[in-house]
Protein backbone atom coordinates (compact mmCIF):
# COMPACT_ATOMS: atom_id res chain seq x y z
CA UNK A 1 0.00 0.00 0.00
CA UNK A 2 1.32 3.41 -0.78
CA UNK A 3 2.17 5.89 1.38
CA UNK A 4 -1.01 8.32 2.38
CA UNK A 5 -0.94 11.96 0.64
CA UNK A 6 -2.95 14.40 2.58
CA UNK A 7 -3.61 17.87 3.65
CA UNK A 8 -3.68 20.06 6.36
CA UNK A 9 -7.17 20.50 6.54
CA UNK A 10 -8.52 17.11 5.80
CA UNK A 11 -6.12 16.08 8.60
CA UNK A 12 -7.44 18.05 10.91
CA UNK A 13 -11.23 17.32 10.19
CA UNK A 14 -10.49 13.42 10.28
CA UNK A 15 -8.96 14.17 14.20
CA UNK A 16 -12.15 15.98 14.61
CA UNK A 17 -14.15 13.07 14.36
CA UNK A 18 -15.39 11.37 17.56
CA UNK A 19 -15.81 7.56 18.02
CA UNK A 20 -18.11 7.86 20.97
CA UNK A 21 -20.69 9.92 22.45
CA UNK A 22 -22.01 10.90 18.81
CA UNK A 23 -25.28 12.65 18.14
CA UNK A 24 -26.50 9.75 16.70
CA UNK A 25 -25.65 7.48 19.66
CA UNK A 26 -26.92 9.88 22.19
CA UNK A 27 -30.46 10.67 20.54
CA UNK A 28 -30.17 6.83 20.53
CA UNK A 29 -30.07 6.74 24.17
CA UNK A 30 -32.15 9.00 25.12
CA UNK A 31 -35.02 7.29 22.90
CA UNK A 32 -34.34 4.23 24.76
CA UNK A 33 -34.21 5.80 28.37
CA UNK A 34 -38.31 7.80 27.60
CA UNK A 35 -39.03 3.87 26.48
CA UNK A 36 -38.19 3.12 30.03
CA UNK A 37 -34.95 0.89 29.32
CA UNK A 38 -32.07 1.05 30.88
CA UNK A 39 -28.62 0.17 29.52
CA UNK A 40 -24.96 0.61 29.67
CA UNK A 41 -23.17 2.27 27.51
CA UNK A 42 -19.53 1.65 25.80
CA UNK A 43 -19.32 -1.68 27.51
CA UNK A 44 -17.62 -5.01 26.38
CA UNK A 45 -20.48 -7.63 26.03
CA UNK A 46 -17.71 -10.12 26.31
CA UNK A 47 -14.75 -10.82 28.48
CA UNK A 48 -12.04 -11.03 26.43
CA UNK A 49 -13.68 -9.38 23.00
CA UNK A 50 -11.83 -6.58 22.50
CA UNK A 51 -14.47 -4.61 21.22
CA UNK A 52 -17.02 -2.46 22.27
CA UNK A 53 -20.94 -2.22 22.03
CA UNK A 54 -22.30 1.67 21.95
CA UNK A 55 -25.30 0.01 24.17
CA UNK A 56 -25.48 -2.88 26.35
CA UNK A 57 -28.39 -4.25 27.99
CA UNK A 58 -26.85 -6.76 30.33
CA UNK A 59 -29.99 -9.21 31.04
CA UNK A 60 -31.61 -9.23 27.80
CA UNK A 61 -28.02 -10.15 26.29
CA UNK A 62 -28.00 -7.19 23.46
CA UNK A 63 -25.33 -5.19 22.29
CA UNK A 64 -25.96 -2.55 19.92
CA UNK A 65 -23.80 -0.61 17.70
CA UNK A 66 -24.09 2.60 15.93
CA UNK A 67 -22.18 2.70 12.63
CA UNK A 68 -21.41 5.39 10.87
CA UNK A 69 -22.13 5.40 6.59
CA UNK A 70 -18.87 6.34 6.01
CA UNK A 71 -16.68 3.88 8.49
CA UNK A 72 -19.01 0.88 7.91
CA UNK A 73 -19.63 1.07 4.44
CA UNK A 74 -23.39 1.50 4.73
CA UNK A 75 -25.13 0.07 1.20
CA UNK A 76 -27.24 3.74 1.05
CA UNK A 77 -25.06 6.26 1.88
CA UNK A 78 -21.01 5.31 1.90
CA UNK A 79 -19.01 6.59 -0.97
CA UNK A 80 -15.61 5.75 -1.79
CA UNK A 81 -12.78 8.28 -1.86
CA UNK A 82 -11.07 9.10 -4.78
CA UNK A 83 -7.84 10.26 -2.81
CA UNK A 84 -5.85 7.41 -1.08
CA UNK A 85 -8.60 4.60 -2.57
CA UNK A 86 -7.06 1.97 -1.72
CA UNK A 87 -5.99 2.85 1.84
CA UNK A 88 -9.94 3.72 2.37
CA UNK A 89 -11.51 0.68 0.53
CA UNK A 90 -9.41 -1.56 2.63
CA UNK A 91 -9.81 0.22 5.93
CA UNK A 92 -14.07 0.23 5.20
CA UNK A 93 -13.75 -3.62 4.23
CA UNK A 94 -11.91 -4.43 7.22
CA UNK A 95 -14.38 -2.69 9.29
CA UNK A 96 -17.46 -4.78 7.75
CA UNK A 97 -15.03 -7.81 8.12
CA UNK A 98 -14.90 -7.16 11.65
CA UNK A 99 -18.59 -6.24 12.41
CA UNK A 100 -19.36 -9.96 10.82
CA UNK A 101 -16.64 -11.49 13.19
CA UNK A 102 -17.90 -9.35 16.35
CA UNK A 103 -21.69 -10.22 15.31
CA UNK A 104 -20.69 -13.95 14.70
CA UNK A 105 -18.81 -14.20 18.09
CA UNK A 106 -21.44 -12.62 19.64
CA UNK A 107 -24.09 -14.86 18.82
CA UNK A 108 -22.16 -17.77 19.42
CA UNK A 109 -21.95 -16.65 22.64
CA UNK A 110 -25.82 -16.25 23.48
CA UNK A 111 -25.78 -12.32 22.85
CA UNK A 112 -28.28 -10.67 20.08
CA UNK A 113 -26.22 -7.48 18.34
CA UNK A 114 -28.36 -4.92 16.78
CA UNK A 115 -26.81 -2.54 14.07
CA UNK A 116 -27.90 0.77 13.45
CA UNK A 117 -26.90 2.75 11.18
CA UNK A 118 -26.40 6.51 11.53
CA UNK A 119 -28.88 7.84 8.94
CA UNK A 120 -31.33 5.82 10.81
CA UNK A 121 -34.23 7.48 12.52
CA UNK A 122 -33.94 7.53 16.33
CA UNK A 123 -37.02 6.98 17.24
CA UNK A 124 -37.59 4.10 15.07
CA UNK A 125 -34.21 2.29 15.79
CA UNK A 126 -35.48 2.94 19.46
CA UNK A 127 -37.99 1.12 18.64
CA UNK A 128 -36.57 -1.77 17.22
CA UNK A 129 -33.82 -1.83 19.67
CA UNK A 130 -36.31 -2.08 22.64
CA UNK A 131 -38.77 -4.71 20.80
CA UNK A 132 -35.48 -7.32 20.34
CA UNK A 133 -34.71 -6.43 24.27
CA UNK A 134 -37.95 -6.78 25.68
CA UNK A 135 -38.27 -10.43 23.80
CA UNK A 136 -34.93 -11.53 25.64
CA UNK A 137 -35.56 -9.62 28.95
CA UNK A 138 -35.29 -12.64 31.83
CA UNK A 139 -38.71 -13.85 32.98
CA UNK A 140 -38.36 -12.46 36.60
CA UNK A 141 -38.55 -15.19 39.58
CA UNK A 142 -41.29 -15.12 42.07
Amino acid sequence: MQPLTTTAAVSRRMSRQRSRNTEVEVLLRKELHRAGLRYRVHRRPLPGLRREADVVFGPARVAVFVDGCYWHGCPEHATWPRTNADFWRTKITRNQERDRDTDRKLIDAGWMPVRVWEHEDPAAAARRVAEVVRQRQPVPKV
